[in-house]
């Protein structure tokens, strides 16, 4: 990476110039990546200049300092509230090569360190936080963060939080492993959609979304976060009676620890190849983020013998994928209203193709974020997908702003309604307070008829739009209002599609109450937390009178959704409101709770998963049937679920119950069995 060739050229006191700054850019670097997990840089950026300076550093041994960036591993010791756990075993980070030719040369020095060709273990770099796991008596005891390599941080409550991660191996042995805590994509965008919703500033990618998540101080909050995990290393293979890291893996997943099953087994370096053409092409495929490919050797007598650095070890090489990035060109800015009153900005820009997509837009969440971007209208762009998955700004190329660029101006009034914006108290976001705001009441509307909320089928986006532009509804109570004479009046609209919207209307009448306040889009509240509530006060008419302290008392409810819930119903708009939807027959009770649950039934008690693609029910259809006939309805796969229903397309949970022998169900068979309950 760096430039050997321009290094050799720099006198003593220039190399010494460049490495003082490199190191102070590093440093600020991991503080940022390691410490805040609010990363300054793309990970490219870092690589590159890491590179520089360890090349610099060799050139130059004489200003190596202990401090520096290349001789620690991982983040300093943080202030974060967490315990302190001191590794005997230093959790080491990887070295890191970006081309074969670089490969090759690491291949060629462990091949004359061991004077014999060894054969590789090929892993994939799992995007997330190193994680130390000790057990006693194959009962989880600790579980710790990599911290600087010497001393890391006591995360034992949260992971124990982590459904895959089991408490209790299959075996009784003590010994530590080690792995990656990560935060799967469709976790990492339904977080980030969450925290832009509540004002909050979102993560750069699913790492430092699974670091933040697993550094909580709750660990109720880290539970929410849906994070998994896999286990990957041990300096212990000798209690596993294994002598391959291969053989490692195999033992792992025997007693119940989650493995990634794409490992393969080389002989040689030059097989790599069609590994690292399959994942770089399935690598926006994967459930989880990758950002390349661990190399290892397999024989572990052989890992001893070449031994490590002082920060990394010689038996293993990271090779990190290229960033795929895209120059382009931002042609405006939008502000969009969301239903909480959040202004957000989103950059449209000249279309491009990446990993695999066409993208145009790409979000600037929030104006400091604008700002610190220092973008504006006209700019050349480098845009990447953060963590894969959602299209991201990199950086602006100076060099490419037009000769009249200027600011661009933060606006001061809502796009929609007119009004003043502010910055609410400890938010990014601004914010519109306007409680007519028109996009705030269009987004509430879309978001009371959502499947989630009180799933009034056919009635989405496009036909709010049109009951409100006629003046055929002003809040979520009109709904219940509407006639087939009305509906049938708006574009495309025929007496058959009326008959079902307004069927749909009346039935969503008949749903249980926490369907209603997860749809009420009260800000905090998502629908596990409304269900929580709801179970607990039964009546939301009950629950519009309490106080806070009643809330905060239920287990899983923070200080911050109690606040929200009793300022909302203190308006007495709301109150009117919960008034105007009695009236109109909206079932305003829990009625999950209106009658005891069979415990003869067949799905009583069990942990069941669902998985792949449904044909003739949704998963949340399906979900919330299990539950009310006793079942736990699970995100992931362990030895301790009961039963996976799988539809097609399912993937590597599908793949995680075969090995564990748990038992598998089409959609049919659960269909049989649900009508057998039903009968």
């Amino acid at each position: 990476m760096a430039d050997q060739s321009n290094q050799n050229k720099l006198t003593t006191q220039e190399a010494q110039v460049a490495i003082s700054q490199l190191q102070d850019e590093l440093t600020d670097y991991g503080i940022a990546y390691y410490e805040k997990d609010a990363p300054i840089v793309e990970d490219h950026v870092y690589d590159e200049k890491y590179a520089q300076l360890v090349a610099l550093e060799a050139s130059f041994p004489q200003f190596v300092t202990p401090d520096s960036p290349t001789q620690n591993v991982g983040g300093a010791q943080t202030k974060s509230g967490l315990d302190k756990v001191q590794h005997p075993v230093p959790m080491l980070s990887l070295g890191d090569v970006f081309s074969l030719a670089e490969l090759q040369e690491w291949e060629d020095r462990t091949v004359k360190a061991l004077g014999s060709q060894p054969s590789y273990n090929l892993e994939l770099k799992i995007d997330g936080l190193a994680v130390s796991l000790k057990y006693e008596n194959g009962q989880l005891v600790q579980a710790s963060t990599r911290g600087n390599g010497v001393i890391g941080e006591d995360v034992t409550a949260n992971v124990l939080t982590i459904e895959d991660v089991p408490k209790q191996l299959t075996e009784p042995l003590t010994i530590e492993v080690r792995g990656e805590i990560y935060m799967p994509k469709a976790s990492f965008v339904s977080l980030n959609e969450d925290r832009e919703n509540q004002g909050q500033e979102p993560f750069a990618n699913p790492r430092n979304a699974a670091a933040g998540s697993l550094r909580q101080l709750d660990a109720q909050e880290t539970k929410k976060r849906k994070l998994s995990a896999f286990i990957y290393y041990t300096a212990e293979a000798d209690v596993l009676g294994v002598t391959k890291q291969s053989e490692v893996l195999e033992r792992f997943a025997e007693l119940g620890l989650p493995t990634n099953k794409d490992n393969r087994v080389i002989s040689k370096m030059a097989e790599i190849e069609p590994y690292l053409a399959e994942f770089t092409k399935r690598r926006d495929d994967l459930p989880y983020g990758i950002d390349g490919v661990v190399v290892k050797v397999d024989e572990i007598d052989s890992e001893i013998d070449l031994g490590n650095t002082v920060k990394v070890p010689r038996w293993s090489i990271a090779y990190k994928f290229p960033p795929e990035e895209e120059e382009t060109v931002i042609r405006e800015i939008e502000w969009t209203v969301g239903r909480t009153g959040a202004v957000t900005p989103t950059a449209v820009m000249d279309p491009v193709l990446l990993a695999g997509t066409t993208v145009q837009r790409a979000s600037l969440h929030n104006p400091d974020y604008l700002i610190a971007k220092g973008v504006r209208l006209g700019d050349t762009v480098t845009l990447h997908k953060a963590g894969d998955i959602i299209p991201e700004i990199g950086q602006v190329i100076i060099g490419k702003r037009p000769s009249d660029s200027q600011p661009y101006p933060i606006p001061t009034t809502c796009p929609s309604c007119g009004a003043d914006l502010v910055h609410v108290e400890g938010e990014v976001a601004l914010r519109c307070i306007n409680p007519a705001c028109p996009a705030q009441l269009q987004e509430g509307l879309t978001h009371f008829a959502s499947r989630n909320a009180m799933n009034i089928d056919g009635m989405g986006p496009q036909i709010v739009n049109q009951l409100l532009d006629n003046g055929l509804i002003a809040d979520v109570a009109s709904i219940y209002s509407l006639t087939e004479d009305q509906l049938l009046k708006l574009n495309n609209f025929k007496e058959k599609s009326a008959q079902n919207l307004i069927q749909a209307i009346q039935a969503s009448k008949e749903n249980s109450a926490e369907r209603l306040l997860f749809g009420l889009g009260i800000r905090l509240v998502g629908a596990k937390a409304a269900k929580t509530i709801v179970a607990e006060f039964k009546d939301l008419t009950k629950l519009a009178t309490t106080d806070r302290e009643k809330i905060f008392a239920i287990d899983g409810i923070g200080q911050a959704i109690a606040d929200s819930v009793v300022k909302y119903f203190d308006e007495p708009q709301s109150q009117a409101l919960l008034a105007e939807l009695a009236n109109a027959g909206v079932n305003l009770t829990y009625l999950s709770a209106t009658g005891p649950i069979d415990e003869n039934s067949f799905f009583y008690g069990k942990k069941i998963v669902l998985t792949g693609k449904l044909e003739k029910s949704s998963r949340s259809e399906i979900a919330a049937w299990l539950e009310a006939h006793g079942s736990k309805v699970t995100g992931s796969v362990s030895k301790k679920t009961d039963l996976v229903i799988a539809g097609t397309d399912a993937g590597s949970k599908l793949e995680k119950a075969q090995d564990l022998g748990v038992t598998v169900w089409d959609e049919q068979e659960f269909l049989t069995a649900q009508a057998n309950e039903t009968n």
